[in-house]
């Protein structure tokens, strides 16, 4: 086997967020829009040093363009979600709250650091984002009673393996 097969380029790691999500699924819509953020503050780290006056305002706009699709989500958490379990529901609102003292900081302070905070917290949602529809799925399977089983469900018998 080759040595090139190994890794892949970081451009063709950028190109598969170039995919645009599907319709009617929120949850993929939403973490494309929090990696397409995190890739716009990743390109602007990217463009220059900290100095350069540029390379600030680069930095400024992709943490502007950050900060309004937080205040979509933020705006979204202050509609009635019953759906939502109470604990996600604050933990995203402090999230939000967090993003929001963040980025006025680092519109202060355009530096690499300060944005690569805003990059791994958006990657993270994301990823939880991605997963969450098959945690889901697999859950409401586990939770749907077996014919062939008696009535004790089999997630209390992995939780007690674990």
């Amino acid at each position: 086997m080759g040595g090139n097969t190994m890794m892949s380029s970081p451009q063709d790691q950028i190109s598969k967020y170039h995919r645009v999500p599907e319709a009617g699924q929120p949850a993929q819509t939403e973490a494309w829009a929090l990696l397409e953020a995190a890739k716009r503050l990743a390109t602007a780290i990217v463009h220059g040093n900290d100095d350069n006056k540029e390379t600030k305002e680069v930095r400024k706009d992709a943490l502007r363009l950050n900060w309004r699709l937080w205040t979509i989500f933020q705006a979204e958490l202050t509609q009635d979600r019953p759906d939502m379990d109470p604990d996600i529901h604050h933990n995203m609102l402090t999230l939000c709250q967090f993003v929001d003292k963040h980025t006025v900081g680092a519109l202060l302070k355009p530096t690499a650091e300060n944005l690569c905070v805003l990059i791994d917290l958006n990657r993270n949602i994301a990823s939880g984002l991605l997963n969450a529809p098959e945690d889901e799925a697999h859950q409401a399977e586990q939770a749907a009673p077996n014919e062939n089983e008696e009535e004790t469900p089999e997630p209390t018998r992995v939780e007690t393996e674990a």
